[in-house]
């Protein structure tokens, strides 16, 4: 097939692989522009770019696509089969998704209809999720409502956090768009529609969604600690300072109040509601080195009582 590849961050880069490996012609690739991020204001470049220079891909990197002209007619004159969305990072607007034969396909990191939007690999793994994968989708007007295509799934084990499961999902999920595309041209798959009853919702993460409520369960506090990987994290206040959460588990046969530390020889433990509590493994105090919970007691005289949170 003639593509366009819609694409930006690492997670694209083995879609985009796989397709040119399967001999598909990639006519354009559009990623977002670089930008520049972190103190010294460097100048990122996206992943998906660097794969596409590699290959020798045309690029093109709009700030907007909705009402480009320029971008309509270069994709027109193009007059590609397929155009292919993987986590792009921008709503596609209603002339592109009626342009090519085949549609716009989808490569969503969730088994859909579960955990439409933004983070659903993140919020899959916040909730506890003990099984999730990836689904080729047709893309319509909508937030991650249009026809499902194909699926594969992937466990998700017990300490795995987001930044793992990514690294099952990409090439799964580049495994995943090579036969959707190759049952496409032979005519052989039977789109499905969503049951949008059983829809939810994974928006994009926000700093706040990092705070440590300790009214939830240890098991609860730790699967957003896993999925919040690598960012927001995990974060709660100690003696009015911010204290990041750099690894954490669950403890069990103890009874701590919600919030309340209890320092065990050099074990750190947090209780957590429903009368479960938490274990902190490493910690850090906001501008300070990370250290492990034994570092930590010693350098900052932690006492047995002291809340967090406050």
């Amino acid at each position: 097939m003639k593509l366009v590849f819609c694409g930006t961050p690492e997670f694209a880069v083995p879609t985009l692989q796989a397709v040119i490996a399967a001999g598909h012609e990639v006519a354009l690739v559009v990623t977002q522009p670089d930008r520049a991020a972190g103190r010294g204001l460097e100048v990122h470049v996206p992943p998906v770019k660097q794969a596409a220079v590699t290959h020798g891909l045309p690029v093109v990197q709009p700030e907007k696509i909705k009402n480009n002209l320029e971008l309509r007619a270069r994709l027109e004159e193009i007059a590609p089969d397929a155009i292919l969305v993987v986590a792009y990072g921008r709503i596609i607007p209603q002339w592109m998704l009626e342009l090519p034969r085949f549609g716009n396909i989808n490569l969503h990191g969730s088994l859909l209809p579960k955990y439409r939007g933004a983070a659903p690999i993140q919020w899959a793994v916040a909730c506890g999720e003990v099984v999730t994968g990836v689904t080729t989708m047709r893309l319509d007007a909508g937030l991650d409502t249009g026809d499902m295509l194909l699926a594969a799934v992937c466990p998700v084990g017990l300490e795995e956090t987001a930044v793992d499961v990514y690294g099952c999902l990409a090439p799964l999920g580049a495994e995943l768009m090579v036969e959707t595309l190759r049952r496409l041209e032979a005519g052989t798959i039977c789109p499905e529609e969503q049951n949008h009853s059983l829809a939810t919702l994974a928006p994009i993460l926000k700093r706040e969604d990092g705070l440590v409520d300790f009214s939830r369960s240890a098991k609860q506090i730790y699967d957003r600690w896993r999925g919040f990987q690598p960012w927001p994290g995990a974060h709660t206040t100690l003696r009015g300072k911010k204290l990041i959460v750099s690894k954490m588990g669950i403890c069990s046969g103890r009874s701590v109040a919600a919030g309340e530390l209890l320092v065990d020889g050099e074990q750190m433990l947090v209780g957590c509601g429903s009368g479960t509590v938490a274990e902190l493994l490493e910690l850090q105090m906001e501008g300070k080195k990370r250290m492990s919970a034994a570092e930590f007691l010693r350098g900052y005289q932690v006492k047995s009582g002291e809340r967090l949170g406050l």
